[in-house]
Parts: C-alpha cells; structure tokens; sequence
C-alpha cells in the first residue's frame, strides 16, 4: 500500500470522527429517527439465510443524494465514503424466499418510493459503529438488527409499482421496462435486490443484483446494436475520477468488448481482464467480476443512442488515490462520463491504442500483453471469410 493510500485513508477517517462528533449521540443510542435516501441493503453472509434492512442517516431532510451514484459526479473519494458511513444499516434475519410479511414489504415500499421517506428504527441494542478502511471491502455506516421499523410519508414511482405488480413479466423483461421508462439503474437494483420482480421472486444480496441489472441491460442493448452499421472511424475517449482513469477506444469492426484493468500493489501491478464477441461471455463470473458489466453498459448506451457498433476496448487503471473501494457504481458512471466526452479520432487502430496509452502509466504492450483483443481480431476475421 503506498503512502498516498494511507493519507487518504487517515484523512477520511479524521472526516468521519468529526462527523461523528457534529452528531453527538445519534448514533449512540438504540434508535434512530432520520429520512431514508430511500435505501435498502441485503447481505450475502449467511446465503440464503441473509440481513435484510433499510439504511437510514440520523438527521432528517432531503437526503436523496447520499444513495445516489447518478448524482456524485464532481464529488471526493472522502464525500462519497462518508455519505454511505452516515447511513445506519438496520438489519433483520429473512429466508431469501421470503418476499411477503410486514417487514419485507415495508422495504418493498421503500424501493418503490418517489421521494426521501422518515423512517423510525428500534434496535435490539446500540448499532456497532467501528470503521473499517481495509482497502478491499466498501465501508458501512453503523449496523444493528432491528426490533421494529416504522416507515412514513411514502409515495410510489408509478413505473416501478406497475411492474411489481405484473407477476407475468420476468426479473428480466421488468429490469428492462423500467430502465425504458427512465429509472436510475441503481433504483432498479434497489428493487432487484428486495424481491420485487419477475414470476419467481427472491431476495438478492445488493452486490449480485447490481451485477444482474448491469448484465441485464447491456446484454439487451448489446443484441440490438448488432443490427446497427459498423462505426466508420476510430475514436479514444478518457475521463478520470476518483482515482480511477477510463480510456475507452472505438473502432471499426463488427461487435467485439474488452476491458483490462491494472491496478497497484505494494509495487507491483496487478492485472485482469475479460472479452467477448457477439456471442457474450463466455464464463461467469467475469474475472474482473461486476466492474466488467458496468463498463459495458456504459459503452452500449452511447452506442445504441448513435445507432451503431464497433470494436471497444476499455482501459481502466486504478491508481493509489483510489484508497477505499465505493463499488462498480463508479465504473459505470465513469464510463457514463467517458462516453459524453469529445472523442480524439485517430487515424486508425494502432494510433489509438498507443493515444490510450499514454493517457495512463502503463504501457501499450504491457496492456496488449493481459488482454487478448489482438486474437479476437484474427479469429473473427477469418471467420468471416465463411
């Protein structure tokens, strides 16, 4: 771990003593009343027994923006950390088939919510509050199961409500309907997660229906660029945010995705990456896991919205500033905002790989070297001489 890690690391907790500070005894105290962003988590630990419950900040308000990555463009790794360290994580024991009774569906109506709702919580004793900034794990707020839980001044986004109560559709077909309706992708996660779609329902721990609605969406979007002309020149996009830099490259060839990641250890780098071809991937899970998914969603958006396809490769370093992880929400929307960029039209494929390349600290063949675009290339291109 380098020292630029650690600093922010003791930057952001110095933050988080002096929030806890500003609060007094609201998180010292075996309940809470505060205003849900709305938000909902289930855990994994414990599989298909798991922890399911609202998160909820000590301070009641518009508290939208402290679960909603759409809107944390221009914020610090220290803001968003301390935005998901405010929120009180209140938890119950439920059987991931259980998807009726009071409390599940209490939690139902808060991922349906259109707006912040004042929530009420009852703990079975004071929620433990220890912060920990490993550098693997995202942080949470503090955690204690819930006696009770009390939820008010609701009111449903309409798009959402029609379909959790269309049993006919499938999980994918109502991800689908209301991303086309215009809900945020992490809205639709929310309702993933909590068992609120498809004919067969189930709770979802939050880190695989993130995934599930990412894969969802752009797996969607991908099939029907397939039946768009091929783009007709080379483009290289790049943004940088939160000690992450995207470098996106496009190029003319029928549909092909790569993304390579390469990050920083104790000195040394560390790499991974994962592609496919039109067919999709062709393992699970990818091996850069949910990051691999979010990316592509955030490239096929901005294809489907031209009406083309291309060969994509994405380039994604991950620098020492990015000290603790805040999850794959950031590779989407860094990619989002990669996308809305004015691209560099180069002048043909080996230029823009060496233009992406020197955006970051690592070099064209060490990046070529870990992926494996070179051999789809060759492969699908003989191909399509059959």
């Amino acid at each position: 771990m380098s020292s630029s890690s650690q600093d922010i690391r003791r930057a952001i907790l110095t933050k988080w003593n002096e929030t806890l500070s500003q609060y007094g005894n609201l998180f010292s105290s075996d309940s809470i009343s505060g205003t849900s962003p709305p938000s909902i988590f289930v855990g994994s630990h414990n599989y298909p027994q798991v922890f399911v419950g609202p998160m909820v900040p000590p301070v009641h308000g518009d508290t939208a923006l402290l679960d909603s990555p759409e809107n944390w463009k221009g914020k610090s790794l220290e803001d968003i950390v301390n935005f998901r360290l405010s929120l009180v994580r209140g938890t119950q024991k439920i059987s991931v088939d259980k998807t009726d009774g009071k409390y599940v569906e209490s939690l139902q109506d808060v991922a349906m919510s259109s707006k912040p709702i004042d929530s009420d919580l009852v703990f079975e004793k004071t929620p433990v509050s220890s912060v920990s900034l490993d550098g693997e794990n995202a942080p949470f707020g503090p955690v204690g199961k819930i006696n009770s839980a009390k939820f008010s001044n609701v009111s449903s986004v309409k798009a959402i409500e029609r379909v959790f109560y269309d049993k006919d559709l499938s999980a994918a077909e109502a991800v689908l309907n209301m991303y086309h309706s215009g809900i945020d992708v992490s809205r639709i996660q929310k309702c993933f997660s909590i068992g609120m779609l498809g004919q067969k329902r189930k709770l979802v721990p939050t880190k695989w229906s993130i995934t599930a609605t990412d894969e969802i969406i752009s797996n969607s979007l991908m099939a029907e660029i397939l039946d768009y002309p091929v783009i007709d020149s080379c483009r290289v996009f790049s943004y940088e945010h939160l000690g992450n830099l995207f470098c996106v490259i496009l190029f003319p060839h029928i549909w092909l995705f790569e993304m390579t990641e390469a990050w920083f250890s104790n000195g040394i780098i560390g790499y991974g990456s994962d592609s496919e071809d039109a067919r999709g991937i062709d393992h699970h899970p990818p091996t850069i896991a949910g990051a691999y998914f979010a990316a592509k969603l955030g490239v096929v958006e901005y294809l489907s919205k031209l009406k083309l396809q291309a060969g994509v490769i994405v380039f994604r370093e991950i620098r020492p500033e990015y000290a603790v992880p805040v999850g794959v929400w950031q590779v989407r929307q860094g990619i989002r905002e990669a996308m809305k960029q004015s691209p560099v039209i180069s002048d043909n494929y080996e230029h823009s790989l060496d233009l992406a390349s020197k955006k970051t600290s690592i070099s064209k063949s060490e990046w070529l070297a870990h992926g494996k675009m070179s051999l789809l290339i060759r492969q699908k291109t003989l191909h399509d001489f059959f």
